[in-house]
């Protein structure tokens, strides 16, 4: 694993950091790989039951490190083929490899809570839209900033804006770059929770969700991801058959015996 994103479990909590501080959690080629990697490795990891989601330093990230992605570009003239991996799209997600590393954390199978200081600017706005749940310091520093170089917004903000603010709202920030503080991100819905110790809160937050039956905030997510946007038929199945799944598991029983017996439940690792 790369030391640009540290990852740190403890308790079934992945504390996950971009860590490229000197440059403000710039993006760079390998940090875009190792940002992936990192989302990728706790996929399938049954011990993992919540994820925290920040940066290191003095930011969460500046977005695209643009002396480098010139760098990059330029290797690519003098070279064709150099850099085509991250251009490349996959036949499964149909994402490039700067979009399957912001929504990978969309698409976890257990909750993922960003922690979001300083500024969140261009790709690192994006990667903050990953999360389910953010968590923001009041003098956060939120743009969606592709329109000062010219450009739309292109890492998965598709899949993740979307679920955040209208369309119109979506709009507005895609065509002006507007920067929000923290307040400004909440009255909006980027962020859920506005706080002077965003890590701290969200990390917090993770421990007790973690706590509850990992066979449920799976199938939580799932079922909230899934129908979201689908029709009634789907929704209404998917609730019947997730239940079903659930009812009478390991770990639906000891929720409902250390209810009984007032003690905290020890639950076994989920089932998928």
């Amino acid at each position: 694993m790369s030391d640009l994103v540290t990852i740190d479990i403890k308790d079934n909590v992945a504390d996950v950091r971009f860590n490229r501080p000197e440059k403000m959690n710039a993006i760079n080629p390998d940090m875009w790989k190792a940002i992936f990697e990192a989302g990728a490795s706790l996929e399938n990891d049954l011990d993992v039951r919540a994820v925290v989601l920040s940066g290191n330093g003095r930011a969460f990230s500046a977005g695209l490190d643009m002396e480098s992605m010139q760098g990059t570009a330029k290797r690519s003239k003098e070279a064709p083929g150099f850099g085509d991996s991250l251009g490349a799209r996959d036949g499964k997600t149909f994402a490039n490899a700067f979009q399957r590393a912001a929504i990978i954390w969309k698409k976890l199978p257990m909750p993922v809570i960003g922690a979001i200081h300083g500024v969140a600017f261009g790709a690192g706005a994006q990667l903050a839209l990953g999360p389910d749940i953010r968590f923001a310091a009041p003098d956060m520093r939120f743009s969606v900033l592709e329109i000062k170089w010219g450009l739309i917004p292109d890492v998965g903000i598709t899949q993740t804006l979307r679920d955040v603010v209208s369309l119109d709202v979506a709009k507005e920030l895609t065509w002006t770059g507007r920067v929000l503080d923290g307040p400004a991100a909440k009255e909006l819905g980027i962020v859920t929770h506005v706080t002077e110790t965003p890590l701290e809160d969200a990390l917090a937050l993770a421990h007790d969700i973690a706590s509850k039956s990992p066979d449920a905030i799976r199938r939580g997510k799932h079922l909230l991801e899934a129908s979201w946007y689908a029709d009634a038929q789907t929704g209404l199945e998917l609730e019947s058959r997730l239940q079903g799944e659930l009812i009478g598991s390991p770990n639906q029983i000891e929720s409902v015996k250390a209810g009984f017996e007032k003690r905290a439940p020890v639950y076994q690792n989920p089932t998928g």
